[in-house]
């Protein structure tokens, strides 16, 4: 009887609650106004030719790669962020290896690590959610392969400073060092200019977020001019869809569009720390587009404070599923309209269920 590998049988299963997404849907981290104008336009402009054919990606990879100031050679672009997880995995990763995750962290790594059949080393968060770099660089052993670190990090929003992720990638120098940095606009600061520093560095940016493509899969792996050959051998000719490699230049191209959203952005993620603080409410400094907040002290009291909001029309992300994030749930942010609702309908969940206050001060 045909199985499958061994390592395959092992890889938790990861289902995102996408189904009945009905109302304010502040629970992906996605743009929740939408792509560009511009981008609409370029969709509509497509012919039957345009799809008929195979999708020539290299021309659009010269334009992003100016865009984001890296020579055409480093850089790939890829079916959304987790492509580019996977052609890592699947380029340095033999089954055996050992792979580093800091968690709670996004789910896919551990997802493609274990099913190229590495051991999968899941090293704790400090007690603040901040990357403890001197645990890490104790964890790496000879056997260990590729280090991923989301900055900022999901569901937490914390940041990391370049240099320490450069003094974690030189610790490691037979390891591939994947940074995601598929938030980096919300926060102003990148590793990219400094990623030569170190030659087994890798930075992940997506068009999934701010640009709000998440439904066309468009992510960006940046890599040295030495690795970068390897990844390519892996990587499909036609890995990125005809739709859109023709809207990727349009959404770059419209900065006033992205810098407004995210201008607003930022200024409703201060304005809901400011708010979850008042009400006594523990959460988390983010330099995302989300915020994680602890709304109850149990699984059970976070599911039920996400089940009310949604019935007031707005979702949210339970996130006591991850390490040390019991009772935590992650709120999206975008407009200033959305927050108004979100507040609104946060007061009334509050009330009804009544949360204890004192039980989430920070």
């Amino acid at each position: 009887m045909l199985s499958p590998r061994r390592a395959v049988g092992n890889v938790p299963a990861y289902h995102p609650p996408l189904a009945g997404r009905d109302g304010l849907r502040l629970d992906f981290n996605e743009n929740i106004v939408g792509c560009s104008p511009r981008v609409l336009e370029r969709l509509r402009s497509l012919s039957y030719e345009d799809l008929a054919r195979y999708p020539e990606r290299e021309p659009v990879e010269v334009k992003v790669a100016e865009f984001l100031g890296v020579p055409n050679q480093d850089l790939l672009l890829t079916n959304g962020v987790d492509e580019a997880i996977h052609l890592l995995c699947q380029t340095y990763l033999d089954p055996g290896d050992e792979a580093l995750i800091i968690v709670p962290t996004y789910s896919m790594y551990r997802i493609y690590m274990a099913s190229a059949g590495a051991q999968v080393i899941a090293v704790p968060a400090d007690s603040d959610f901040r990357l403890p770099v001197n645990v890490i660089r104790n964890s790496i052993t000879p056997r260990t392969r590729m280090i991923a670190i989301a900055n900022p990090n999901n569901p937490t929003g914390t940041f990391t400073a370049p240099d320490q992720l450069l003094e974690i990638a030189r610790s490691a120098p037979n390891a591939a060092i994947l940074i995601d940095e598929a938030y980096v606009e919300f926060c102003g600061q990148t590793i990219l200019p400094r990623q030569n520093d170190a030659p087994n560095v890798f930075v992940t940016r997506t068009f999934s977020k701010v640009y709000g493509l998440a439904g066309l899969r468009a992510g960006v792996l940046v890599g040295s001019p030495d690795q970068m050959p390897s990844l390519r051998r892996v990587c499909s000719p036609y890995n990125v869809n005809a739709a859109a490699l023709a809207c990727i230049p349009d959404a770059m191209a419209d900065r006033n569009y992205i810098e407004g959203y995210v201008t607003e952005t930022i200024q409703s993620r201060s304005r809901l720390e400011s708010s979850l603080q008042a009400r006594g409410i523990r959460y988390w400094p983010s330099q995302a587009n989300f915020v994680l907040a602890q709304m109850a002290s149990s699984k059970s009291a976070a599911q039920a404070f996400v089940e009310q909001m949604r019935r007031r029309g707005i979702l949210v992300r339970d996130r006591s599923a991850d390490h040390g994030c019991e009772g935590c749930v992650r709120f999206t942010v975008g407009p200033e309209e959305h927050t108004n609702r979100l507040l609104t309908a946060l007061d009334a969940v509050l009330d009804e269920l009544s949360i204890s206050q004192g039980a989430t001060r920070s």
